[in-house]
C-alpha cells in the first residue's frame, strides 16, 4: 500500500501590531540591563533585523487567537523597537549581558524590520545620508 501525504507550506498572510514602542538604542539597551539585573541576572535576548532591534509580544493563545492564525493572521499586542544599523552577537552594559540574534532570514521578520524603519524618528532620511 502506497502512502501518500500532501505537504502544504502556507505563509502567514498578515501581522497586526497593535502597539509600536521606538526608542533610542542606548536608552532601551540601558533599560533592558537594568532589568537584567534586577530580574536575578539572567542573560536576555533581543532580536536583530536589517538594522532594527526588536522585542515582540504574543497575545496568548485563545480560541478568538487560534481562529485568526489558522486564517494567516498573526497579532501582537506589542512591538519594542531600536535603530541598531550594524549586528553584533553581545553588548555589555553596567555589567550586563544582552544578547542578539539575527533573525533576518525570517521573512515575517525582515519584512517587520523594513515596516518598522519607515515609522522610526531616529533612522536617518535619505537625504541624511
Amino acid at each position: 500500500m502506497e502512502y501518500s501525504l500532501e505537504i502544504v507550506i502556507e505563509p502567514w498572510k498578515k501581522l497586526i501590531i497593535h502597539e509600536v514602542i521606538e526608542y533610542n538604542f542606548d536608552d532601551w539597551i540601558t533599560q533592558i540591563a537594568f532589568s537584567s539585573k534586577t530580574a536575578g541576572g539572567g542573560i536576555p535576548t533581543i532580536n536583530w533585523a536589517n538594522g532594527i532591534v526588536f522585542q515582540s509580544f504574543n497575545f496568548p493563545d485563545t480560541n478568538g487567537i487560534v481562529d485568526e492564525k489558522l486564517k494567516g493572521v498573526l497579532h501582537w499586542s506589542s512591538v519594542m523597537f531600536a535603530i541598531k544599523e550594524k549586528f553584533e552577537k553581545q553588548i555589555i552594559k553596567d555589567n550586563a549581558t544582552i544578547n542578539l540574534i539575527d533573525v533576518s532570514v525570517n521573512e515575517v521578520f525582515h519584512g517587520l524590520a523594513e515596516k518598522l524603519r519607515t515609522h522610526s524618528r531616529y533612522a536617518k532620511s535619505k537625504a541624511d545620508q
